[in-house]
């Protein structure tokens, strides 16, 4: 006789949910946190599966806000443009804006969290204890980069060409909080000596900053961008809510249309 296959086990530590209850975090969603936690709080304890700290969700939640909207970026444009040609497809619309988050908008979060990360993975214990010692770990770190012909990711922006205004705010809320970590160190660092190698200035952007403040509350790098698609989601939403209201996007179309300049094909 064959003996019967064994029934396949998928272990979750998220949620769950039978006829009466649902059950998220090992908590009544409906008793124990409907309510009473912020989203924020409840999206970091969803990846960390550790209920987070006070000041660990207000670091948090200043990323989110901070990466939510930036104006008419290409995310921006091209959900309103999607918008435009599928307006019964919202979902479509911010997925759109969401498939644009690479490495020069949003991915950066990523990109500098793990430039940051394999910098402090090299350089191993103690870690510098005064800016002297920040600062040669940074100059070696962007040598190493210019070296292998890579970009330091969170340098440099395309509006704000001397301070990001998020990059202060972001460093000076983690202080308060007791959470400016080596990440943070490492960046600011990195952002007094980079002139050395590149031989021009740039700023510090908010989207590196903030996966510098997500390294340093202990997340994996390969969260990073998804907490900048997360915050980005929101801004996404108000960009299609402001479309509904007063349309652009049959505008943003036309001017490019009307005025595309064919160029034949070289023979």
């Amino acid at each position: 006789m064959t003996e019967p296959h064994p029934v396949p086990r998928f272990p979750t530590s998220l949620g769950t949910s039978d006829a009466e209850t649902i059950t998220l975090l090992g908590k009544d969603l409906a008793a124990d946190l409907m309510g009473k936690v912020s989203f924020g709080e409840l999206a970091l304890w969803l990846v960390t599966q550790r209920r987070p700290t006070r000041p660990q969700v207000r670091v948090f939640e200043a990323v989110l806000v901070a990466l939510a909207d930036h104006g008419f970026t290409p995310t921006a444009i091209a959900a309103r443009l999607t918008y435009l040609s599928a307006p019964d497809s919202v979902q479509g619309a911010i997925a759109a804006g969401l498939l644009g988050g690479g490495s020069r908008f949003l991915g950066v979060t990523e990109d500098t969290g793990r430039f940051l990360g394999d910098a402090l993975a090299e350089a191993g214990e103690p870690l510098p204890a005064d800016d002297a010692g920040w600062d040669a770990l940074a100059l070696a770190a962007v040598r190493r980069a210019r070296e292998q012909g890579r970009l330091v990711p969170g340098l440099g922006h395309p509006v704000h060409k001397v301070t990001d205004p998020r990059t202060p705010a972001l460093i000076a809320i983690a202080e308060e909080e007791g959470l400016r970590g080596p990440h943070l160190r490492l960046l600011e660092a990195v952002g007094r000596v980079h002139p050395q190698v590149l031989g021009r200035r740039l700023p510090l952007n908010g989207a590196g900053t903030s996966g510098a403040a997500l390294a340093d509350l202990g997340l994996p790098a390969g969260t990073l961008r998804g907490f900048a698609l997360l915050a980005r989601t929101a801004g996404l939403l108000g960009q299609l809510a402001e479309e509904q209201r007063r349309p652009l996007g049959m505008d943003m179309y036309l001017t490019v249309d009307r005025n595309a300049d064919y160029v034949p094909p070289e023979p």
